[in-house]
């Protein structure tokens, strides 16, 4: 049984850091492709960052490059995103993710709120 379970989110304010994990049990981690999405109140998930199986590859979205930075341990199968330079609008539910056909899974999210 696929389990992608979400920490570290929590309330931090503008200019500060979080760093999120994703622990996932249940099938092959290390052959696989991991994301971190988000979805703010009243507006489509989207993609935050995704890495390759093997740490070789990474990508962002233009909103984030800069200031966060995905990482995985594949001897822990654990996911990770390290968030610096926080801004109000990065406030959202903070979801990992992996696609094995036909579909995607999905955590259950962690809350991570930017407000002074």
């Amino acid at each position: 049984q696929v389990q992608l379970v979400e920490s570290g989110g929590g309330l931090v304010q503008p200019g500060g850091s979080l760093r999120l994990s994703c622990a996932a049990s249940g099938f092959s981690f290390s052959t696989y492709a991991m994301s971190w999405y988000r979805q703010a109140p009243g507006k489509e998930r989207e993609l935050v960052a995704r890495i390759s199986s093997d740490n070789s590859n990474t990508r962002y979205a233009d909103s984030v490059k800069g200031r966060f930075a995905i990482s995985r341990d594949n001897a822990k199968n654990t996911v990770y995103l390290q968030m610096n330079s926080l801004k109000p609008e990065d406030t959202a539910v903070y979801y990992c993710s992996y696609y094995q056909p036909p579909r995607d899974y999905w955590g259950q999210g962690t809350q991570v709120t930017v407000s002074s």
